[in-house]
C-alpha cells in the first residue's frame, strides 16, 4: 500500500525570497537543448498509443 503524500511545507523569510527569485528568472536554454527536447518529445509521441 502506498504511503500518504505529506503536505508541502511553506517557505518563509529568505528561503521564500530565494525561491521566488529562482522561479521568476529561469536560466536561458540553448537552441541545442531545445532541439534535443523536441526530438525526445517526438520519439515519445511516436511510441505512445494513448486513446482518449
Amino acid at each position: 500500500m502506498a504511503k500518504p503524500i505529506k503536505e508541502t511545507p511553506e517557505l518563509y523569510g529568505k528561503d521564500a525570497e530565494r525561491f521566488e527569485r529562482l522561479i521568476s528568472q529561469p536560466n536561458p536554454i540553448s537552441e541545442q537543448e531545445k532541439e534535443r527536447a523536441r526530438k525526445a518529445y517526438e520519439v515519445m509521441k511516436s511510441i505512445s498509443n494513448f486513446q482518449w
